[in-house]
């Protein structure tokens, strides 16, 4: 199925590559310093590119995408291209295309020396959603159609506004089904997540590629550095935001580390449980700040038990009575408060003792998911799993939510 399903895009893809290189080696390149000038932009674009660090708590699976705004905010600019200066500009979609796989596979050469990993989706995907927006927009304006249908005028912008977003549509289908076919993933899931993401950086492309298209078209290649200097300025603020994140969750990660040495819990006890959560939040349709929260609280959902005299054997707290699990759920709580948490992650924490109906969603995973860590460990193979989640489908009546249960008996699945 993975196979299959990524040649259903890669396949594609490589033919319209070779068809559009060798179209525009044989017939030659229009307007040579118009493609010389965006080639540049998509390959810087591609050569400042975020190298993303896998979380300590990661599960098994592709991690963040590594991102190229400004390179993709120029091919989408070039794919709209009508004019430069005033002048038609009538390359085509073959060489819009040459020039964007072009560009783009020369771009990649500082990432990869960087410790980017060899990842042929995002050439792939660009390659795809470029020819669809040249495809759309190229004849369009070398025919003339446009001001025979009275779209020159203001019109021209709302069919600026519909290309780009349907090519940001068809880029996030086509990620999601690329994840699906990597990870096995639900595709709904997969597909919302890549649709959350088109309100936030997905926004600033489109939008970008559509003032790079006017903006050249009125004032010349001069516009360009003054039209990409916003995004770019944006991804460098971003790159930083990310890195107080990437630091914040080590933070996080070896706090969580406390209980472990202190033998309250097992070794890796709260990475897994983070991993585990993770996945199973994704699997019931938590969005991208929530999934964070609940790995954080994950992390922590423990550190309540540095309070105790004499560890929990093993670190379960199950067997204790409700008074004192209670007690460490609170301090747990005061814990990720005096670390700057956000709320939402102590109140995850302290409400780890509260009757599963009154908790929220996030609480009840990581309860369910420290359930099963603890009643899988020292048992080996898929017998253990399966008894694991035996004892917690039992307990649904008064302990787990059926729904989280479920979710996590297909994560597992899935591994």
């Amino acid at each position: 199925m993975s196979r299959r399903a990524t040649a259903w895009v890669y396949g594609p893809a490589a033919v319209l590559a070779c068809w559009s290189l060798g179209h525009t080696l044989w017939h030659g390149i229009t307007a040579p310093h118009t493609a010389l000038a965006f080639g540049v932009l998509i390959a810087a674009g591609e050569a400042v590119r975020r190298v993303p660090a896998r979380p300590a708590a990661a599960a098994p699976g592709p991690g963040p995408r590594a991102g190229a705004p400004l390179g993709a905010a120029g091919a989408l600019g070039y794919a709209l291209l009508d004019a430069a200066g005033g002048r038609p500009a009538a390359h085509g979609v073959a060489q819009t295309v040459a020039v964007v796989m072009a560009a783009g596979l020369v771009g990649l050469v500082p990432y990869l020396a960087r410790g980017g990993g060899p990842a042929w989706d995002p050439p792939a995907r660009r390659v795809l959603t470029v020819g669809f927006a040249a495809t759309c927009c190229q004849p369009l304006c070398h025919t003339g159609a446009l001001p025979a249908w009275g779209a020159a005028g203001p019109l021209r912008l709302l069919c600026l506004a519909v290309v780009p977003a349907l090519t940001a549509l068809c880029d996030a289908v086509l990620a999601a089904a690329l994840a699906r076919a990597r990870t096995g993933r639900p595709y709904g899931p997969l597909l919302r997540d890549e649709l959350r993401a088109l309100t936030g950086i997905g926004t600033a492309i489109c939008a970008t590629g559509v003032v790079i298209a006017l903006a050249v078209a009125a004032a010349g290649l001069w516009a360009l550095p003054v039209c990409c200097l916003p995004l770019l300025l944006t991804q460098i603020a971003f790159r930083r935001y990310a890195a107080v994140r990437a630091t914040y969750r080590q933070t996080i990660a070896s706090l969580a580390r406390a209980t472990e040495i202190a033998g309250c819990t097992p070794p890796g006890h709260a990475r897994r449980v983070a991993a585990l959560s993770r996945e199973v939040g994704r699997e019931l349709g938590l969005g991208g700040p929530d999934l964070d929260v609940l790995e954080h609280a994950a992390l922590m959902h423990d550190i309540g038990q540095l309070s105790l005299v004499d560890p929990v054997p093993d670190g379960a707290t199950a067997p204790l009575p409700p008074a004192e699990q209670r007690r460490i759920a609170l301090l747990g709580g005061a814990v990720a408060r005096q670390t700057g948490a956000p709320p939402q992650v102590a109140v995850i924490v302290e409400r780890q003792a509260d009757p599963y109906r009154e908790q929220p969603v996030t609480a009840r995973i990581v309860r369910t998911v420290n359930a099963y860590d603890d009643l899988v460990a020292g048992a080996a193979g898929p017998a253990g799993r399966l008894r694991a989640l035996e004892r917690l489908r039992l307990a649904t009546a008064r302990d787990h939510e059926p729904a989280v249960v479920a979710a996590l008996a297909r994560v597992l699945g899935r591994f």
